[in-house]
């Protein structure tokens, strides 16, 4: 499969290097030098200086005979433009970013496609939808579902009154004997500034303060809650910093599930035109880094704060102050994936980066065959996929216990008819079952062997 992406930003970056595991051929556009260097010296891919939008510079990179197109540069109108000439000059599929809510519509999408686009995707909203499931699921901080929900991937990190730290995993599991209704996949783990990614293991320990990764039934959340230390509460009132595409993205979706609402934006013309949009919001025009002004608004009767401005480094100080108030729960747009593990280790509940949600999605979308989803989690330390297990495959009619998996994989849990199970290494694996396996990226081709027919 041949595939080209335009744009060596952060999203082609992390797209080329998730497909870049998949033994594509791949083509990297982009007119930046010294990003198209960047890429050359990181991933084993192509790269071709020029404009995405000229035929000139397609015809040359080969579109004619390619499968898929992805324009993903920071310009919009860029992207639909190279889209629209790619499709025309004979790829086959063509996805381009957009950051206008409107093309989201779906009359507009449809229109859209009949032009030849065949996937918009946004940003922002894919940002926008995961804050509201961050809020509306309070305890965890990171969440993926399976299926509709029959499996779902919850990360959580272990407070220290958590009932399971200093005992094994396989202790934890003997205390719900066979009912047990989730299983730990990896844990991230802090050691004097550098993180380790553990695959759990019947001896391993939890520790305080690990980032664990379960992957669970829809029964378990509760329990989940109570051995990390933590219980769910509704976070009803929510203060939003930043009121740009993601800020008003979010509120709109806030709203809508009945939280009580504000928007402090820094920019006085920004707040007054946001105030004649939203009359049901409170806007605040303001430095969300002010203390006062926190404490005016009554920053410790708020429950959630989220820092969603244009600068990493603002939200994440921002995010810091609000939690000295007393907030529940914090979460931060962090746009430089350096931050990504800080903020979490400094206190912040939950953190978005766009830009690999945006790749990850377009991944879910072009990854085809018998792999139905992939996540991917910590800047590519670490992959959840869910497979389908067809007749004749390596893995179809054995017991979990049997299987020699890498010891980077390990198998979370098996959707069956729409019901998911946690498996033990007696349940034996059949046709048509949808298998969720968590592995590191050196393993996954030898994950997928067991799914080769």
């Amino acid at each position: 499969m041949k595939i080209i992406i335009a744009g060596a930003g952060e999203v082609g970056f992390h797209l080329a290097k998730l497909l870049s595991n998949e033994s594509l051929n791949i083509v990297v556009v982009d007119l930046d030098k010294d990003k198209l260097e960047k890429i050359e010296s990181q991933i084993d891919v192509l790269t071709h200086r020029g404009d995405c939008t000229s035929f000139k510079t397609l015809k040359e990179v080969g579109i004619s005979d390619s499968d898929i197109f992805i324009a993903v540069t920071q310009l919009q109108n860029t992207n639909l433009m190279s889209a629209l000439i790619a499709k025309k000059s004979g790829c086959k599929k063509v996805i381009a970013r957009v950051t206008n809510p409107e093309y989201l519509e779906r009359s507009n999408m449809l229109a859209m496609q009949r032009a030849g686009i065949d996937m918009l995707i946004s940003p922002e909203q894919l940002a926008a939808n995961e804050i509201l499931n961050l809020i509306e699921e309070s305890v965890f901080n990171e969440i993926h579902s399976f299926e509709n929900g029959a499996l779902n991937l919850l990360g959580i990190i272990l407070e220290h009154n958590s009932s399971v730290i200093n005992k094994t995993v396989k202790e934890v599991a003997e205390a719900y004997g066979d009912d047990i209704n989730f299983l730990p996949i990896f844990i991230i783990r802090s050691d004097g500034g550098t993180y380790e990614t553990i695959i759990p293991r019947g001896d391993t320990v939890y520790k305080m303060d690990d980032h664990v990764y379960f992957i669970a039934l829809q029964s378990a959340k509760e329990i989940i809650h109570k051995i990390s230390g933590k219980s769910h509460h509704r976070l009803a009132d929510v203060m939003v910093l930043g009121g740009g595409r993601i800020g008003t993205k979010t509120a709109r979706l806030l709203k809508k599930s009945n939280h009580d609402v504000k928007i402090i934006e820094r920019d006085r013309d920004r707040a007054y035109d946001l105030a004649d949009e939203f009359h049901d919001i409170l806007i605040l025009n303001g430095d969300g880094r002010d203390s006062d002004l926190l404490e005016e608004e009554g920053i410790s009767e708020i429950d959630a704060f989220i820092a969603v401005t244009g600068r990493s480094e603002t939200n994440i100080m921002a995010c810091l102050l609000a939690k000295s108030k007393g907030v529940k729960k914090t979460i931060a747009l962090v746009e430089n994936t350096d931050y990504i593990h800080l903020s979490q280790v400094i206190g912040i509940n939950g953190f978005i980066n766009k830009k690999l949600m945006t790749a990850n999605a377009i991944f879910k979308h072009i990854r085809k065959g018998k792999v139905l989803d992939v996540t991917n989690l910590y800047d590519l330390q670490a992959e959840v996929l869910e497979f389908r297990v067809d007749e004749g495959a390596k893995i179809c009619n054995k017991k979990i216990g049997s299987l020699k998996f890498p010891k980077q994989a390990i198998v979370g849990g098996i959707v069956r008819n729409n019901k998911g199970y946690i498996p033990t290494k007696d349940f034996v694996i059949l046709p048509f079952d949808k298998v969720v396996v968590f592995s590191q990226p050196d393993s996954i081709n030898k994950v997928e062997e067991y799914f080769e027919t």
